[in-house]
């Protein structure tokens, strides 16, 4: 929830600044960092390398290893030497079932892989997480929820993602243990597609200069190709091709519409 407000005070000083009003542009960005310092004092746990779960009435750290401290990557709040940390615990064997990010980490006291929010694999909360790794340039790491999720999906009925999957430890050979009674469909499980291709693809407007803008794009060694047709934009459209060509990620403008730039960032 704190990089949830960090990031809400971040994008709306943004939004201020866009409507001439500086001085709350500034008052914004520092109520973010002043929470920013306060949550770093607070929650970090040094032995764990990682976020605390909770504060208890007592403010004391909940020292459980969980998916939650992912979310501090997807909002920004992680300060850049301890977002690492926090990315290798997630990847690492206790968090990674090898179908995703388990919610709680398989040491930990309540860990049950079929259990609502205690050890289970949840679709939406991985695709945050991988949102997380790319804004912080961790490119090697997002290619584990979404190729672990990719995987998932090839053994669901109509590759339709459920709510969430048990997080039991993936064997060679077999399919995920479902939920018994995850929703499926369900939105957010859906939409995790487009997230995952986000953080890979990192498309971005930049309305004033009237860019399209792509940043150090990158593909997971399962897909060759990342192919967008009629980008609809505020000044036009645009079909890009995102491909991997001779160990190299390239970028090619197949058809645009209206008076704008895309430029790629590498």
């Amino acid at each position: 929830m704190q990089a949830y407000v960090y990031a809400a005070r971040q994008q709306a000083a943004a939004l201020a600044d866009a409507l001439g009003d500086a001085a709350r542009g500034a008052r914004l960005r520092q109520q973010a960092e002043d929470l920013r310092s306060r949550f770093e004092s607070a929650f970090w746990c040094e032995e764990q390398g990682t976020y605390a779960l909770a504060l208890d009435g007592m403010k004391r750290r909940c020292r459980v290893r969980s998916s939650n401290a992912g979310h501090c990557l997807f909002g920004g709040i992680a300060a850049p030497d301890r977002a690492r940390q926090v990315a290798d615990m997630l990847v690492g064997a206790d968090m990674f079932s090898g179908w995703g990010i388990r919610t709680i980490a398989a040491q930990e006291q309540r860990y049950n892989p079929m259990s609502y929010h205690n050890g289970s694999v949840w679709p939406h909360d991985n695709g945050m997480i991988a949102e997380g790794f790319s804004r912080y340039g961790f490119d090697d790491l997002v290619m584990k929820p979404f190729g672990a999720l990719f995987d998932a999906s090839a053994a669901m009925d109509a590759y339709r993602l459920p709510e969430l999957l048990c997080g039991f430890r993936r064997r060679h050979g077999e399919g995920p243990t479902l939920y018994p009674v995850a929703c499926s469909p369900q939105a957010w499980a859906a939409g995790v597609v487009f997230q995952m291709i986000q953080a890979c693809a990192r498309l971005s407007i930049d309305h004033a200069g009237s860019r399209l803008l792509v940043r150090h794009p990158t593909l997971p060694a399962f897909l060759t190709f990342l192919k967008f047709t009629n980008i609809t934009l505020p000044f036009g459209t645009v079909d890009l091709l995102i491909e991997r060509e001779r160990g190299q990620i390239v970028v090619s403008v197949l058809e645009q519409s209206g008076p704008f730039h895309v430029e790629v960032i590498r």
